[in-house]
């Protein structure tokens, strides 16, 4: 039986799995004799703020300050984000512990590979991937691969140096681009690249003393070759295609990466895919959609919209708002309402049409026995509206 199935027979509430997960974290602590800091987000949730960003940085700062051990474990799964962000969270872990290693189960990719590469040690399962550290920077309404655009930009400059011209559409658009915009991008990308040069050759690199194949000493002229090597094909969107390109351990190797497998650790494996599938859990059966964690603290980041979002209509508070919930075990819709006002004869209209009430507990059980936390919802409709629902 998978993880995700055994978890789902259970039926755990959102509770249950939030104190599973702490206990999974002082498992893994206990096999790698280490402190460990979670770091998941919900890949699959549309929302501005799911990339790593400073405010992540000062939760990171803050869950850190209890640790007394001088090596720490970060399981780390983002879409990316912040490369400053990455870096303030990277000199603050540098700056408390002496032995680093970050754990890739999920994805961990742009801002959060370029974090991954700062170890002393890389931790991956099978399904652990890294990505292209290209910085994505924004073009007018889009976000482009920094990469791409400076590689474009290259193209149509050697175009118009041999041909004398550029065809009207091309003339169009390199007539938009700024020079400050262009050094912008060149400078987004090269800060990656600067960021991963120098930590992989400070800890990455700093106890690889020999080669592996002729017992050569290694030099600090050697170290840089390969960190700038690593560097630069990481960077190289071309080679890899696309920005969200999953990078696995064999990907890793191949261009100079020594990465530890957690599939030759039995019981390591066992505690990490557990801990990825209660991440999973939490996240689609919520409203949250980041989660940081130590063995002894959590902390969730929900998908709340602020006060006064309703804008242009804070004087029209309806009655009644319907809304419907849909279970991540069974896939089954339920059709849902919430009461703001004291009306008892909105309980027998509604409940007519077969829809559910919204529960005193914030807890909707589904018919397949799931568990469903509402409480990031209520939240949600409270702050819309300025008012409690009436349960």
């Amino acid at each position: 039986m998978g993880f995700m199935s055994e978890y789902i027979k259970r039926k755990p509430s959102i509770t249950d799995l939030e104190a599973e997960l702490l206990n999974l974290i002082k498992k893994y602590n206990q096999i790698r004799k280490t402190f460990t800091i979670l770091y998941a987000a919900a890949l699959n949730k549309q929302i501005p703020t799911i990339g790593m960003d400073q405010d992540d940085y000062y939760l990171i700062h803050d869950l850190l300050r209890g640790a007394s051990s001088d090596s720490i474990d970060f399981y780390l799964e983002t879409p990316g984000g912040s490369a400053e962000a990455a870096e303030e969270i990277v000199k603050c872990i540098r700056n408390k512990f002496k032995n680093v290693s970050f754990v890739v189960s999920g994805e961990a990719k742009s801002a959060g590979t370029i974090m991954v590469l700062s170890a002393d040690e890389i931790l991956m399962t099978e399904t652990g991937s890294l990505g292209p550290i290209d910085a994505q920077v924004k073009i007018g309404r889009s976000r482009i691969s920094a990469y791409d655009y400076i590689e474009w930009a290259n193209e149509k400059r050697e175009e118009a140096v041999k041909k004398g011209a550029l065809n009207p559409f091309d003339a169009i658009m390199i007539a938009q681009i700024s020079p400050g915009e262009l050094s912008g991008v060149y400078h987004s990308l090269e800060y990656a690249k600067d960021l991963v040069r120098d930590w992989l050759k400070t800890y990455k690199f700093q106890k690889w003393t020999t080669t592996e194949t002729r017992k050569l000493k290694v030099t600090e002229e050697m170290k840089e070759k390969r960190a700038a090597e690593i560097a630069r094909k990481l960077a190289k969107h071309s080679d890899w295609r696309s920005h969200g390109r999953s990078i696995k351990a064999d990907d890793l190797r191949k261009i100079g990466l020594k990465i530890t497998s957690i599939e030759n650790n039995p019981d390591l494996a066992d505690v990490v895919y557990r801990i990825q599938t209660v991440c999973r859990l939490i996240l689609e059966s919520s409203t949250a959609y980041k989660i940081f964690a130590t063995e002894k603290e959590k902390v969730f980041k929900h998908a709340v919209a602020p006060a006064g979002a309703v804008s242009g209509r804070q004087n029209i508070v309806p009655e009644v708002a319907e809304f419907e919930v849909k279970c991540a075990k069974c896939g089954k819709t339920h059709k849902m309402y919430a009461k703001l006002a004291n009306k008892p004869q909105i309980d027998k209209d509604l409940q007519k049409q077969g829809k559910l009430a919204y529960p005193k507990d914030n807890k909707l059980k589904c018919d397949c026995g799931f568990e469903i936390d509402l409480t990031g919802l209520r939240n949600d409709l409270e702050s819309k509206v300025g008012r409690k629902i009436v349960l």
